[in-house]
Order: C-alpha cells, then structure tokens, then sequence
C-alpha cells in the first residue's frame, strides 16, 4: 500500500512538472515574436529594404533576446568615439523613453497635421497619421552647432519611437537636436555619416551634405517628415560631397522643395543637385519644382527606388550625367525641356511614371544617350519625340500623331479595350510612348484625343511604330 501510495505521488509530481515546461515554452514563443517586431526606418547602404533583420541570442539564463542588424552596426571613428546607428523600434501603442537626446522628443498622436501655412502658401498636410509642416519632434534648446549630444527620437501615431543622428526643424533659425550638424544662417550643413529627419519650413534655406573629400564611402539619409524648403539662387538640396547620399520622403508625409536657380547660373542647378549618386526612396510623398531650370540634377546617377515624386521644372525634369535609373515608385513629370534625360543607360524596372515634355524640336520626353532598357514597369509620354528602348521584354509602342497638338488637350491610350492612362500634357506635343508589361504580340491599342478616337492598331512583336497621321 505504502509502495502505491509513493508511486502515485511520484507520477503527480512529474505531471505537475510537464504543465510548468509547457508554460514556459509558451512564454518563450510568445517573447520571441513581440521582439521581432524591430524594423528600421533608416538605410544602411547595403540594402534597399525597409526592416532590419533580427538576430536571436540564449543568455546565460535560458531567455531568447532579439538585436536588430543595426543595433550591431556600430563603427568607431578615427579620435575612438562611437557612433550608433539610428534604431527604429515599435513598442505597440505605448511611448517608449530614447537612449539619447530625449529632450527633443514628440509624442504624435494619430492624425497629427501640420501648423499653420509654409512659406509659399501651401497647407503642408500629410494626410494621415504623421506630422508635417512645423510639427517637429526634435527641437532643442539652441543646439545649432551639433555639438557632442546624440541623436534625437521621433514618436509616431502607434507609438514608434525612432532614433536619428540628428533632428533638424527648419527655419529662418533652425533648431536641432543631435550631432554632425551645423548651421549657417537657414543652411543646415550635414558633415558626417548618419540618418537625419528635417521638418518645418523656410524661405531662402537649404539642406547642404558635405561629408568631406577623404570620406567617400560616408552614407547619408535625409529623411523629410513634411519640409517646404524654397530658394531662389541655390539649389533648395545640394549634395556637395558624400558618396552615398539617399533622400526619404517619411511614409504618410508631404514635402515640397522648390529653387529659382538658373541654369547660366553656374554648375550647381536644379532644385536638388547633387555632384554624386543620389538615389530617392521611401513612402512619403516628395513636390519638386523648378522655376528657372532642372528638377533633380546629378553630375552622377540618379536612383528612385520608392516614393511618391511629382516634378515640374523649366529646363528637364530628372536628368544625370551618368545613369538614370527607375525600379519602382510614382513619378509625374512636367517639364520644359527633356522629361527624363540620360547622359547614359536609361534603365527602367520598374514604378509608374507620366511623363509631358517640352516644346523644343530637339528636345524628347524620354531621352537616353547610349542605351535604354526597358524590363518592367509602366511608363507613358507624351513630347515633341521619344528615345526608343535598345533593349526591351516587352513590346512597346510609340505613336506618331502627324501634327502638333496643343497642350492641355485630353490624352487617353487605349489597350485591348481598357484605358491605361488618361493625361494632359502641358505643353505642345506630336508623339506618344506607352511602355507596359500588359503590351504583348496580339494586343490592340488606339488612342482617344480631346474625345476623337483614332483608328485601332495591332501590336507586333518588338517596336511598335503607329502613325496616326
């Protein structure tokens, strides 16, 4: 009896057991997917994705802990000081308190807007949960020099608390929060690697990169969280020197930047002008205009990864030295001259980009030096001509409309049945270009001009030249 008695203590005792290794591992589980969650808002240079790969460790005690890609990211400079990486992380609707530079965070709150109108009239909304305008997070107390105090954070409308180099709220006297940073009257000059959120709005101002010549392999994030920047001599963004500059317009927000520079001026023009690779990417919403000459100038690439981007400028829209290269996003371009003009290969991937040229004979919608591939994506123009691809997956089709049509006049482009697209060029134009995925050997295609049909047309494989005369 003794002997059944233990026997049955001893097999409830080890049941008990099981259910509390059962609950802990349930506990585990549970931990390790909340802290997956950590993304990064920031771009590493080596990467174009948005989330940061998490890294899973055991400490000594048993319990899995997460470290983001970035948070090992960490490089040493040449007087030893340390430099972290700026660090997004989503806490799930609660405020969590920043490692550095506290005193310059913002608590956002769903459906916060900007403050008030900017300086050329506009209200900068962002319409949805982000602030914009002079709705800044990271004002300080006359920090305008960088200084040695660390990064500031940003709260977003789930409780996002993000971690930046610097935040920098622009103005007639800009405000800023972090390192790396200094200040020449409204020029904000950014002088080392790093990730920086501007806000606010200024006339006259401009964002500077100069990281120096012996730095070429420096990256610089401009992340824009609702920015009106205008000025009418320089280039509203001028990347004098970094190696891998790349812009951001903040997911929800609306910028704007605008320059009066002209192009007899001197080398430096455009609304942004950089002397290397500039690459655009992110999920906001960026406003280009140029009164006087180009919209997005660079001596080397230009890169659009993302992003939201509509250009209207004097001389051409988007133009480079080198290389242009489109792998998603939305681009609307109105321009004076060419719309997109590459000095080499036009590359286009990708995205969703309206193109209206301008009136110049010589001058095309899509112009491209050397060569132009086409692989994926979906491009229409309209101009005075077009460059045609070299090397395409697609068939493709260029209408020639025999005559000149006015600008502001109705443009519809029709294809098996379906309107693709419906614009209205600026300017005077005589030829149209539709590049889709959705064009193949069999296909019919016509167009539709201030409401008068044309004839139907049969696409082949390759080119696909249609007059329309």
């Amino acid at each position: 009896m003794k002997y059944r008695r233990f026997m049955a203590a001893v097999a409830a005792m080890t049941v008990m057991a099981s259910m509390v290794s059962c609950g802990k591992d349930k506990q585990k589980s549970s931990s390790s997917t909340a802290s997956s969650k950590a993304v990064s808002d920031t771009d590493t240079g080596s990467s174009d994705t948005e989330s940061a790969d998490d890294e899973k460790t055991t400490d000594s005690d048993g319990k899995k802990t997460t470290t983001t890609a970035k948070d090992k990211d960490e490089k040493s400079d040449k007087s030893g000081t340390t430099t972290t990486k700026a660090v997004e992380k989503k806490s799930e609707g609660t405020t969590t308190t920043a490692k550095s530079g506290s005193s310059g965070s913002s608590s956002g709150g769903d459906n916060s807007s900007s403050g008030g109108s900017n300086s050329s009239g506009r209200s900068n909304t962002s319409g949805g949960n982000s602030s914009s305008g002079g709705s800044s997070s990271g004002s300080s107390s006359g920090n305008s020099s960088g200084g040695s105090s660390s990064g500031g954070s940003s709260t977003g409308a789930t409780g996002e608390v993000k971690e930046y180099t610097a935040e920098i709220v622009l103005g007639n006297a800009p405000k800023v929060t972090g390192s790396n940073v200094t200040v020449n009257g409204s020029t904000v000059i950014i002088t080392a690697e790093g990730d920086y959120i501007f806000s606010g709005s200024v006339s006259e101002g401009q964002i500077v990169v100069k990281t120096g010549v012996a730095k070429t392999e420096d990256k610089v994030t401009l992340v824009l969280n609702g920015v009106d920047i205008s000025n009418s001599s320089q280039p509203a963004i001028f990347i004098d020197e970094c190696k891998r500059c790349t812009i951001k317009p903040k997911e929800g927000s609306v910028n704007y930047v605008s320059s009066g520079v002209e192009k007899k001026s001197g080398h430096e023009t455009g609304a942004i002008f950089s002397n290397d690779t500039i690459k655009l990417k992110g999920n906001g919403e960026l406003n280009i205009t140029a009164t006087a000459s180009h919209g997005i100038n660079s001596d080397d690439d230009v890169v659009i990864e993302s992003g939201t981007y509509n250009i209207e400028s004097r001389k051409s829209g988007i133009i480079a030295n080198a290389d242009v290269t489109i792998n998603d996003g939305n681009i609307r371009v109105k321009s004076g001259t060419n719309g997109i003009k590459s000095e080499g290969t036009l590359n286009v991937n990708g995205g969703y980009t309206v193109i209206s040229g301008g009136t110049k004979e010589e001058k095309s919608a899509v112009y491209a030096y050397s060569t132009f591939s086409y692989k994926n994506g979906y491009l229409y123009a309209a101009g005075n001509k077009v460059s045609t691809p070299t090397y395409s997956d697609h068939p493709y089709i260029v209408a020639d409309l025999g005559e000149v049509i006015g600008g502001g006049s109705t443009v519809e482009m029709v294809l098996d049945g379906t309107q693709v697209v419906s614009m209205e060029p600026h300017n005077e134009f005589r030829c149209l270009m539709l590049l889709s995925p959705d064009v193949h050997e069999g296909s019919n295609f016509y167009t539709v001009i201030n409401g008068n049909s044309s004839e139907e047309f049969n696409v082949s494989v390759g080119q696909n030249l249609f007059s329309l005369k």
